[in-house]
């Protein structure tokens, strides 16, 4: 039963997915296999694409979702970013605990008011920053090396896919290394430029922006959805150690400071050993819908709270202005 604590009681926590997409598909397939996690039923307003969700699943198909808040517990929202708000709210108003896929709206004061229903309602609401859960960054967080970012690069470019056009660039993929960065740095963007084109859809497709933070700590990233081939990496320069993260192959390299004596050869010459870090690897949605029962069934913090969507989702809000002033300067 759902109560002040927060705390779950059943064996069985009972879900849903609200839309069943290209994404939606797979979240579904993972609370259907998830040990102590009941899949209700799945949602979406495409009847084709839900019947073959819901049949390859055996599950049955909903065409509203308001008609299942009172049988479920929990609920992914996987449809189009301007679609979110509206659902969401009505899940939370009903009780019901979300994993909303990002960006988790189209602006600030649809999110501010997600956060303060979700408080008010006590329901637990979580933000899909997927990477946050990628094997090179649990690997990387776990070996305690991450300390004071000075400089961080990050490259997300992808082939073009007839898919979250809806959105532009930065709200598609930028967004991911925008709420990595904010969880590594933890400290105050003041000031942004930035750069963006649009080259295929209606949208901005190719984008470039430079974050300055009040810790001194700059990060370069840049976003493309028309590229020749995928790349996704990310490098972070600390005091102590350059350390270069591969979220295509799962690894990560780096090379740090050690003692004088580790940094000589045989010859007392400088020497630099570059190193690997141990990857456990797993199937990150999983591990990201695993954490999000894991918080309902045992009363624990959401592990990317909305006000962090809401966080990664304002600094993207500002790169956008930033490339539209950009956009006027240079026409």
């Amino acid at each position: 039963m759902r109560g002040d604590s927060h705390v779950w009681t059943k064996n069985h926590l009972r879900a849903a997915v609200i839309g069943v997409g290209y994404l939606g598909r797979f979240h579904a397939q993972k609370y259907r296999q998830m040990p102590g996690v009941d899949l209700v039923a799945v949602v979406d307003r495409n009847e084709d694409a839900g019947r073959r969700v819901a049949a390859e699943l055996q599950v049955p198909l909903v065409a509203d979702f308001r008609d299942i808040l009172h049988q479920v517990d929990l609920i992914s929202v996987v449809v189009p970013t301007p679609l979110h708000f509206a659902i969401a709210k009505v899940c939370l108003q009903a009780g019901v605990h979300l994993l909303i896929e990002k960006p988790m709206t189209t602006n600030l004061a649809e999110a501010d008011e997600l956060i303060l229903l979700a408080a008010q309602n006590k329901c637990l609401l979580q933000v899909g920053h997927l990477k946050r859960f990628h094997p090179a960054v649990v690997a990387l967080r776990q070996s305690g090396l991450l300390n004071r970012c000075r400089f961080i690069e990050a490259h997300r470019f992808a082939p073009f896919k007839n898919r979250a056009l809806d959105v532009d660039v930065t709200l598609d993929l930028m967004i991911h290394d925008v709420d990595l960065i904010l969880d590594f740095v933890r400290s105050e963007v003041t000031d942004i430029v930035a750069f963006g084109r649009s080259i295929i859809t209606r949208h901005v497709d190719v984008a470039h922006a430079r974050l300055q933070f009040a810790n001194g700590c700059m990060a370069n990233i840049s976003a493309a959805r028309v590229a020749r081939e995928a790349v996704r990496s990310m490098h972070i320069l600390q005091d102590d150690a350059y350390i270069s993260l591969d979220f295509i192959h799962k690894n990560v390299h780096l090379i740090r400071r050690r003692s004088p004596a580790e940094q000589l050869d045989g010859r007392g010459n400088p020497s630099v050993t570059p190193e690997h870090l141990p990857i456990q690897d797993h199937d990150t949605l999983e591990m990201e819908i695993r954490a999000f029962c894991a918080a309902v069934r045992d009363g624990l913090a959401s592990p990317v709270p909305g006000q962090d969507g809401r966080r990664a989702l304002a600094v993207i809000m500002d790169i956008r202005e930033a490339i539209q002033t950009t956009a006027g300067d240079v026409a």
